[in-house]
């Protein structure tokens, strides 16, 4: 079995700006993985507040390949690197290898059947006037994502509204509230009818949320990384959201999506950025889902051919030229 990586960079149609980032690009960190003739891909982005970048992947990726002895399983994967954009990238290499060796999907592999997957659009921090427009000019996209921090966010968020009275919305504050700031815009994002917030107090400051049953229901993102946080974060949140980069790949993010939907927790599957080829795992973890998140090649220039087919928010399975 022959392991390489690669990093590669995808220029985004403008800048992503949430609470305290700014995307310039799409930063892609490759694994390819030949057996037999056969090679399986997979693509991570990194955990960016954990300090992942595509030269400390590179970097850990060496060590790892100095380091590692034995067969190279999807099993080994796990017991010899952390949760991170690493194994996330391994791990769905060795999927889509798998996948090509035995003839078949991988989500016929993980016994899955798929559903239609209707993915969100998501806007950035901008202007108030920049923020209506762009919901304005995606009347395509049902679901809207609206990213927002401590600036204006209800009239921000007032703006979009009133730009798309017809648009489901889920907000996400990236850490970037208080649980004062929290509670003071309950009332009014309730009168709106937003759907979700996503991660409104900063990972680790979020024990004011413990036990709370909020007018809309509140999503962990930074707070809920891998299997082991899932009581913590069921404590606090009433959704999760499932992330193959922050989970460490394909195989971690279906047992949490299993043991979840077991418990009877809400589920969104979303993504740290990337091509089709990062999107295409994560629409496995979708059929789980009641939101998802992987509308990333919609805010990149371009992306791989073949990409994913995006049609008015809906997603069509990855053809088995991209992956799996």
């Amino acid at each position: 079995m022959n392991i390489s990586f690669h990093t590669e960079e995808w220029p985004v149609k403008k800048p992503l700006v949430i609470t305290g980032h700014k995307f310039n690009e799409h930063h892609a960190f490759v694994a390819e993985v030949e057996s037999g003739g056969f090679v399986g891909r997979g693509e991570s982005f990194g955990v960016y507040y954990l300090g992942e970048t595509s030269r400390t992947l590179a970097l850990q990726a060496e060590s790892f390949l100095d380091d590692f002895s034995g067969d190279m399983t999807r099993e080994a994967v796990h017991q010899s690197l952390p949760a991170g954009g690493l194994r996330n990238a391994l791990d769905c290499a060795l999927w889509d290898l798998a996948a090509k060796k035995a003839g078949k999907r991988a989500w016929e592999l993980a016994r899955i059947e798929l559903a239609p997957v209707e993915t969100v659009y998501t806007i950035g921090i901008d202007t108030i006037a920049a923020m209506a427009d762009d919901a304005r000019r995606k009347s395509n996209q049902r679901i809207l994502k609206v990213k927002l921090n401590d600036d204006q966010p209800v009239e921000r968020l007032q703006a979009i509204r009133d730009a798309r009275p017809d648009a489901e919305i889920v907000v996400d504050a990236n850490q970037g509230w208080n649980i004062g700031s929290l509670e003071r815009y309950l009332p009014q994002l309730e009168k709106m009818k937003i759907a979700m917030i996503e991660q409104p107090l900063p990972r680790g400051g979020d024990q004011d949320l413990n036990g709370h049953a909020y007018p809309i229901r509140i999503c962990a993102d930074e707070s809920f990384l891998t299997f082991g946080d899932l009581d913590y974060a069921a404590e606090r949140y009433q959704m999760l959201n499932i992330k193959l980069d922050k989970a460490g790949g394909l195989t971690e993010g279906l047992r949490i999506a299993r043991e979840a939907k077991a418990r009877g927790i809400d589920l969104m599957v979303g993504s740290m950025g990337g091509t089709s080829l990062a999107m295409a795992p994560a629409y496995i973890v979708a059929q789980f889902c009641e939101f998802v998140d992987i509308d990333g090649p919609l805010l990149a220039k371009y992306d791989r051919q073949p990409g994913m087919v995006y049609d008015n928010g809906m997603v069509s399975p990855p053809r088995a030229q991209l992956w799996g």
